[in-house]
C-alpha cells in the first residue's frame, strides 16, 4: 500500500494568530512535492503543525496519514508511523553522542537493531554525506557548522527510512558544495516507498532534486501549484508578477 499523507482544509494558530488559513495538499510515497513562498506566509507552521509540536495548535480541519487522523498522535507516534521532519534550525545536544543517538532512534522506531546492521546502515549513508566517520564521535549538533547540522539532519533521515520526510528549509545557509550533497541524499530516497515535502525559499536546491509538484505559498495559504517550472518561473520573474497576474 502506498503511504499518503493528506492535508484537509487544515487552520493553525500560533499563539492566539492564526497562521494557516484553509491548506489542503496530499504527499504520496512516491512523489517530490516543494513549498515555496515568502518569509511569514506560514510554510514552517505547516511542517512543524504536521509533526505536532504543542505550540501549533490545530483549530479547524485535519491531517491524515494513511487514512488516518493524526492530530491526536504525540510527536513521537507519528515519527513511529512513518514521519520525518528536517528542522531548519536543528538543537544542540550537550552529553549526547551522536552515533549512540542514531542507534536509539532507529530503536525506539524499529525495535532491536543488530550492531553489525546498524554499522552498515551508517556506512553506507555516511558514504552518501561524505561525512568522516569521527563526526559521530562528537555531541549532537555542539560546534557543528550550519552546513554540518544540516547534513546530520539527513544522515538521520537516511537512517530512519521514513515513508513520507518533511525538510524545512533544510537547504537554507548551505555553500554550494553542501547543497549538493543535500540534494543528492533526497534523490538517493527516490522510489515507490519514499515521498518528500520540501519547503524552500529558492529555486537553486531544484537544480539539483526535480519535483514532481510545486506550491506556491502566501497568507497562509497554497495559491497556485504546478510542475518543476513553476519554480523556475517564481525564480525568473518573483511574487510580484505571480500577484499581477492574480495567481496570487
Amino acid at each position: 500500500m502506498t503511504s499518503t499523507l493528506e492535508i484537509k482544509d487544515l487552520c493553525v494558530s500560533v499563539e492566539g494568530k492564526q497562521i494557516l488559513k484553509g491548506v489542503n495538499l496530499t504527499v504520496r510515497q512516491g512523489e517530490i512535492h516543494v513549498v515555496m513562498g515568502p518569509n511569514g506566509s506560514g510554510k514552517s507552521t505547516l511542517s512543524y503543525a504536521i509533526m505536532g509540536h504543542p505550540k501549533y495548535h490545530i483549530d479547524s480541519g485535519d491531517i491524515l496519514f494513511n487514512g488516518k487522523s493524526i492530530a491526536g498522535m504525540t510527536t513521537d507516534e507519528r515519527a513511529k508511523a512513518g514521519l520525518f521532519l528536517a528542522f531548519q534550525y536543528p538543537m544542540e545536544i550537550h552529553g549526547v553522542g551522536y552515533r549512540q543517538f542514531l542507534m536509539a532512534a532507529m530503536r525506539s522506531k524499529f525495535g532491536k537493531v543488530s550492531i553489525a546492521d546498524f554499522k552498515e546502515s551508517l556506512e553506507k549513508n555516511i558514504g552518501v554525506l561524505n561525512l568522516d566517520e569521527s563526526f559521530l564521535e562528537r555531541h549532537l549538533n555542539v560546534g557543528f557548522s550550519g552546513g554540518e547540522k544540516k547534513r546530520a539532519e539527513v544522515l538521520q533521515m537516511l537512517m530512519l527510512k521514513p515513508e513520507i520526510a518533511i525538510f524545512d528549509e533544510t537547504d537554507s545557509g548551505l555553500d554550494i558544495d553542501s547543497l549538493k550533497v543535500v540534494a543528492s541524499a533526497i534523490n538517493s530516497c527516490r522510489g515507490s516507498d519514499f515521498g518528500a515535502l520540501v519547503i524552500t525559499h529558492y529555486q537553486r536546491l531544484l537544480n539539483y532534486t526535480e519535483p514532481d509538484f510545486v506550491h506556491i505559498f502566501m497568507d497562509g495559504r497554497i495559491k497556485e501549484s504546478g510542475d518543476h517550472t513553476l519554480a523556475k518561473e517564481l525564480d525568473s520573474k518573483g511574487y510580484k508578477k505571480l500577484k499581477d497576474r492574480g495567481a496570487v
